[in-house]
């Protein structure tokens, strides 16, 4: 229906002159182009883009967008001015227009096809707001009104919102399912393999709620690739945008030529997202906050060190849909910090009583380390180290004592002024290491160095623990090299803005 692209780049800008600096890069990378001409701040600034269009003769499909602020746009001209940009785009060279039912009121979609041929018309539906109950009801409306195909696109506040959405891009060819939000994300990336006719990916500046970048889409997922034989993966957590476990994951996939994706899930409810595993055909998944101990009650096993440490960051979807646990942030732990401490009989601290420090504390305790456990709720510091058979430290007597090494494993310094969990004039040991990756150097992290004390970045313990959960997934060895290489340099990209 649009050609051989099905991967449709989203081109916006507010002048022609960068708009069409935008659109030659995305010639180089997809057969299909939207053009949104209501993100150009003027009449004249869109007479120029499409001169410059008219003059280029790419070999794309390219979709003419002239959004109305009724239907979700920057347009705020009249009907019959966006009339007339549509059909000087179709002119310029567009083969299709993408029309908002909103514009139906004052333009019957018979006189648009007259209007806009030899254009094809894409006919959309946006709720910016919410995925209605019955979405299949919103598409059948659009094609009552005789459009060549139609788009449906809604906000989705709940995994199964896009699932409904994924369901009716199966049952008719010419449909085109979108969905917004951060949560929709994982649906919008597999929506080609769930028969939607587009997936679209922004070129540069997004144009919707949680809309995926076209690098992320072509080269991390690789979208345009996805089959029913795909094994799908994933990280639940919530917030997980910031997470880099899917670049991480995907790229481990790729170098080993296995066909699988690995998708991020912004989960805010648990059960919304167990109740989707069966229909998205999960293989397995990895957690993080805040669902690492409310996932146990969903378990059909566990495997008894995850079990004894009470959190689980690793699942793997068994036949029949059964979930068997584990923690490999006991792993990472072990792999980032025994290369420079000899554990056994060491003396180490953790800061922290959660789930991060749960794995640390049986970690250490298991290779022979005497752990020393200090949180801000001293009665979880005590079940704690009582569980491994530790010790509680006070926080008033951490300027006395001295440790071999000292281990954050709480959230503080995740955030830019977060500051440090204890001065520096409380690190009295050999080492430090942080669980946080990013960013890279917390200022934990900075006043151990400032006081010449050797540090451990929350990268290695990152790297292990992700490697642990492949190497359980697959049963291969994991491209660990191939996995830091990854992390490093997209940590490397962000530090120098």
């Amino acid at each position: 229906m649009f050609g051989k692209g099905r991967i449709c780049g989203v081109v916006a800008a507010s002048t022609a002159r960068e708009m069409a600096r935008v659109l030659r890069r995305a010639l180089r990378r997809v057969r299909a182009v939207e053009l949104r001409l209501d993100y150009l701040r003027n009449s004249r600034e869109r007479k120029a883009l499409l001169a410059i269009l008219a003059s280029m003769h790419p070999k794309t499909t390219l979709i003419a967008t002239c959004r109305s602020r009724r239907g979700g746009g920057l347009f705020g001209g009249s009907p019959g001015s966006q009339q007339q940009i549509l059909q000087a785009a179709v002119r310029a060279g567009c083969q299709w227009c993408d029309i908002e039912i909103e514009a139906l009121a004052g333009w019957p979609m018979g006189r648009i096809k007259r209007d806009l041929s030899p254009a094809r018309i894409l006919l959309s539906y946006h709720d910016f707001r919410a995925t209605p109950k019955r979405p299949e009801a919103a598409a059948r409306r659009l094609e009552r009104k005789g459009a060549d195909a139609i788009k449906v696109t809604t906000h989705c506040r709940t995994v199964q919102d896009g699932i409904r959405l994924l369901d009716i891009a199966q049952r008719k060819r010419n449909r085109v399912v979108v969905p917004m939000g951060e949560i929709g994300t994982p649906a919008r990336i597999l929506a080609l393999r769930e028969g939607s006719a587009l997936a679209y990916a922004a070129v540069e500046n997004a144009t919707a709620p949680g809309q995926t970048s076209l690098d992320d889409l072509l080269t991390m997922y690789r979208a345009d690739h996805l089959t029913r034989r795909t094994r799908i993966y994933g990280v639940i957590g919530d917030p997980v945008a910031h997470s880099l476990s899917p670049l991480m994951q995907n790229a481990a996939f790729h170098a080993r030529r296995i066909d699988a994706v690995y998708l991020p899930f912004r989960v805010i409810e648990l059960r919304d997202f167990v109740e989707a595993i069966r229909r998205l055909g999960l293989s397995g998944f990895s957690i993080t906050l805040p669902h690492k101990k409310k996932i146990l009650r969903h378990l059909n096993d566990c495997d008894p060190l995850a079990s004894a440490i009470g959190a689980v960051n690793t699942v793997v979807v068994r036949p029949g849909g059964k979930l068997y646990g584990y923690n490999t942030d006991y792993v990472g732990v072990l792999r980032a910090i025994e290369r420079r401490v000899r554990l056994h009989g060491s003396r180490v601290l953790l800061l922290g009583a959660g789930g991060a420090a749960r794995a640390a504390a049986f970690a250490l305790a298991r290779a022979g380390a005497i752990v020393s456990i200090w949180a801000r709720r001293e009665q979880h510091a005590i079940e704690l180290a009582a569980a491994v058979g530790g010790e509680a430290i006070p926080r008033n007597s951490l300027r006395r004592e001295f440790f071999d090494a000292i281990v954050n494993c709480t959230p503080i310094g995740l955030r830019p002024g977060d500051g440090s969990p204890i001065s520096e004039s409380e690190m009295n040991c050999r080492i430090v290491m942080d669980m946080i990756y990013r960013p890279r150097v917390t200022r934990f992290l900075q006043l151990a160095r400032m006081r010449r004390i050797e540090t451990i970045t929350g990268v290695n313990m990152f790297v292990a623990q992700g490697a642990a959960q492949w190497e359980i997934w697959t049963g291969l060895r994991a491209p660990e090299k191939v996995m830091r290489g990854a992390v490093e340099t997209a940590l490397a990209q962000e530090e120098k803005g």
